[in-house]
């Protein structure tokens, strides 16, 4: 079982991302992913939050909806012995973006969410893409991963 540390910077965004709802369907997402034996945090932001974090560690001044901050010593082992969690990184998301874009792209906000969280898993695995085409590698197992949990939300 996965480990997943959930923190908001403001108490009142726990009601748009349920702590249970994300921790579900994090360790969902790992199960899938054959990665069910690692440690995952995940905090909620608004858009200034983010912003900074865009800025200090992207060079770009703007919001995102989401950030991957990958666990950065890839020269030694993940495992630090034996039946300890493999440490895979942190997930900072805007709720602001994420609305936004929910709006924009005419999902829901759950559904939306729950791409996120993909996304940011797929990216702390290692999964990459160069632009945001649809037909990216990456960008086609996060949707096939979506639907395949769409069809077994609990």
């Amino acid at each position: 079982m996965a480990t997943i540390e959930i923190s908001y910077e403001d108490e009142a965004f726990e009601a748009e991302a349920d702590r249970e709802w994300v921790k579900t369907q994090l360790e969902s997402i790992l199960e899938i992913l054959d990665e069910d034996g690692c440690e995952i945090g995940v905090s909620f932001i608004s858009d200034g939050a983010m912003q900074e974090l865009n800025r200090e560690y992207r060079d770009i001044d703007e919001p995102t909806d989401i950030l991957s901050f990958c666990n950065e010593e890839d020269d030694l082992p993940f495992w630090s012995g034996e039946g300890e969690e493999r440490y895979l990184g942190d997930l900072a998301i805007s709720l602001d973006t994420l609305k936004r874009n929910a709006q924009s792209f005419s999902v829901e906000i759950e559904e939306e969410l729950l791409r996120l969280l993909i996304h940011g898993t797929l990216h702390l695995l290692g999964f990459d893409h160069e632009t945001n085409e649809s037909d990216e590698p990456m960008l086609v197992r996060q949707e096939e991963l979506l639907v395949q949990l769409r069809g077994i939300e609990r």
